[in-house]
């Protein structure tokens, strides 16, 4: 299997990509360093970059309870499912303290192996999570869940009146970065000279990337894919105060 990496360093001069290993183990056709692949939760940062940007601009207050930011039918969802989203705020999405449980665990990679071309959407992934609620109180606990990057999506799209995915394209001003290897896989256009996805691999499930529906980890806990070079110049610029001032 391929391991790619790459290495930006401005002061030092440096712009590097490398590549070694197979994209496709089966057939040992040699990795390309500019195959893009999906980068997974890393996808993450992009949507917390996105939130933080509308913090800035004045469109959204880290401590404003998502009550009156989600759609309405996933709040009604939530409450019914004993949360109070009159408790959880913006920041507890964002830090893993929001208390709502997530809708991935070991049986929802199980449905996910025994149906790899299944097309989940958001809306079922959030219903998901509410059939399997235990509520702890906002702020309680750190608990890593997709479900509160999905929250953040729906916020994205009610403050800004467009589909996540383009609103977190335009508020990170990927074209101005030259971020131009990276976008949602399935929900936008693969950028024209984009190189074939790298293989992907998970050996617990015996996975390769090109036999699933992405739909599983696609609606802002994960669904970016990118070069390794465009990845690296986006953490640095947001590192490096470029996406975000403050």
């Amino acid at each position: 299997v391929g391991i790619l990496i790459h290495i930006e360093s401005p002061n030092k001069n440096i712009s590097w990509t490398s590549a070694v290993g197979f994209s496709n183990k089966q057939t040992e056709e040699q990795l390309n360093k500019n195959q893009p692949l999906l980068i997974a939760s890393n996808t993450k940062t992009y949507v917390a970059a996105t939130i933080l940007k509308l913090v800035e601009n004045g469109m959204l207050n880290l401590n404003q309870p998502i009550e009156r930011l989600i759609n309405k039918k996933t709040r009604l969802i939530l409450k019914s499912s004993g949360y109070t989203v009159d408790e959880i705020t913006v920041k507890h999405l964002l830090s893993h303290t929001s208390g709502i449980t997530d809708y991935v665990d070991d049986s929802y990679f199980l449905f996910v192996n025994e149906n790899p071309n299944y097309e989940w959407t958001r809306n079922e992934q959030i219903r998901l999570a509410t059939k399997k609620a235990n509520p702890i109180k906002a702020g309680k606990e750190y608990a890593y869940g997709d479900i509160n990057y999905l929250l953040l999506t729906e916020i994205i799209e009610q403050r800004t009146g467009k589909p996540f995915y383009k609103a977190i394209r335009d508020l990170l001003e990927f074209k101005k970065h030259d971020l131009n290897q990276t976008w949602f896989v399935d929900l936008e256009d693969k950028p024209k000279g984009t190189l074939a996805f790298a293989h992907q691999y998970s050996n617990k499930f015996n996975w390769d990337s090109y036999h699933m529906n992405p739909s599983w980890d696609l609606f802002g806990g994960g669904g970016l894919a990118s070069t390794v070079k465009d990845l690296a110049l986006f953490f640095q610029l947001l590192f490096e105060g470029s996406i975000i001032k403050d």
